[in-house]
């Protein structure tokens, strides 16, 4: 998601089937349009909530069970089969899966209570899994030698920007649209099957290998050469992906608590001001060492994680906002340097399988933390809960902050593969 080494595909020969010129083009715009629409359709929900709630009496714990559905489905696709565009190629991977979240979206649409709304998520969570690893795979293998680095950048960025615009284009719908619970998840259905559609004229960009079918089981492949990494960054990981999965959850019951006044369509906004910050971060910090701007992202969390409190204080719904802008600094600055961390020197035959682990991990630091504060809301209430959410995503980025401090000193500035990143 930002410049990686030189050279991607240097080890591929000419002639090896890959899209050229104009066809690499229209291939890499459609296969990045992917990742925007599918992290859209996993955010759009978020405005919705509100209103799941007031038609069907939801409490805050079914609002994060149903919001952690997908998530924690998207992690049992990555576990299975987010290697499988590895063996079987991209492009079926990719039709397959978009195929099926045309279907998710539709049974969304049609969904009448928390029962078939979770079942849709559930099966909206396994198509994003697979197709979101094969997409970001596919991205990989159209690096362009002159535009060194354009394929992790926008790894990292279409995400952000998808969830970005999800919230915003609900938001939208849910002021002016008629029946938006249905219009949000019938657009989306058209959308992903126009891409499903257009993903089988493209070019296959992988070779296809044996052993598909062993591929789907369960297994977590991290490649030797991004364990180490991987395991200084797992901290930082899990604070912001954690604080993400706060403000989507959580996020528009905290806005109707501090705003009790404020109208329906303003409370998923505040997931959209996460998001947007987010994507705005990682384009200024594309340039900036990898390992710095993770620790900026780090230091970010606390003054978030204060802000936002803050408004339940009487400083009201900037306060919450301005809480949320800085999580999303955070958000994009640790995200795009962990991942150009992680990609800067990452072999063919493990793209889709390293992203599938990154994922796993980021993922289910956002549902699992979700379910508990769901609950502890329950029995707390959203103030106490709110407190203990910001406290626990300080001390992480804390951790996280000594983590990268200490292996820092251990990587000689000359020798860090990451300081040969072409900018």
């Amino acid at each position: 998601m930002s410049d990686v080494a030189p050279g991607p595909l240097a080890h591929c020969p000419v002639g090896d089937g890959r899209p050229q010129g104009k066809n690499r083009a229209a291939t890499f715009a459609l296969d990045t349009s992917v990742l925007v629409t599918l992290l859209a359709a996993s955010s759009a929900p978020t405005p919705l909530y509100a209103l799941y709630q007031d038609q069907w009496g939801l409490s805050a714990l079914a609002v994060t069970v149903v919001f952690s559905a997908y998530p924690l489905a998207l992690l049992s696709a990555l576990l299975t089969a987010g290697s499988l565009s590895d063996h079987l190629g991209r492009r079926p991977v990719l039709a397959g899966a978009l195929g099926t979240q045309a279907v998710a979206m539709a049974l969304l649409a049609s969904a009448d209570g928390a029962g078939s709304l979770t079942a849709a998520r559930l099966l909206q969570g396994v198509a994003t899994g697979v197709a979101t690893s094969a997409a970001g795979a596919a991205l990989l293998d159209l690096e362009n030698p002159r535009h060194p680095g354009r394929s992790a950048l926008t790894n990292t960025i279409a995400p952000v920007a998808g969830m970005a615009a999800g919230v915003l284009v609900s938001t939208l719908l849910v002021r002016f649209a008629p029946a938006p619970t249905v219009t949000v998840h019938a657009l989306m259905a058209a959308l992903f099957a126009a891409q499903a559609i257009a993903v089988t004229f493209t070019t296959e960009t992988a070779n296809r290998r044996a052993d598909a079918l062993r591929s789907l089981r369960p297994q977590l492949v991290v490649p030797p050469a991004v364990r180490p990494t991987l395991l200084t960054t797992g901290t930082a990981i899990v604070a912001i992906w954690s604080l993400g999965g706060f403000y989507s959850s959580l996020g528009p019951a905290l806005v109707r608590l501090v705003a009790p006044n404020a109208p329906q369509a303003a409370l998923g906004m505040v997931f959209f001001t996460l998001s947007a910050a987010a994507a705005l971060t990682m384009w200024a910090l594309r340039r900036t060492d990898p390992r710095t701007s993770a620790m900026g992202g780090c230091v970010s969390v606390l003054p978030a994680a204060v802000l936002t409190l803050s408004g339940l204080h009487g400083v009201g719904l900037p306060a919450v906002h301005g809480g949320a802008a800085l999580a999303g600094v955070a958000f994009g600055a640790v995200s795009q340097g962990v991942l150009r961390m992680l990609l800067a020197s990452l072999d063919e035959q493990y793209r889709a399988a390293t992203l599938a682990a990154y994922y796993v991990l980021s993922y289910l630091s956002m549902s699992l933390p979700a379910v508990v504060a769901g609950a502890a809301t329950q029995w707390y209430g959203l103030r106490t809960t709110s407190y203990a959410y910001a406290v626990l995503a300080a001390l992480l980025a804390a951790a996280a902050l000594t983590a990268l401090a200490v292996s820092r000193t251990r990587t000689r500035p000359d020798s860090s593969p990451h300081n040969r990143l072409l900018r």
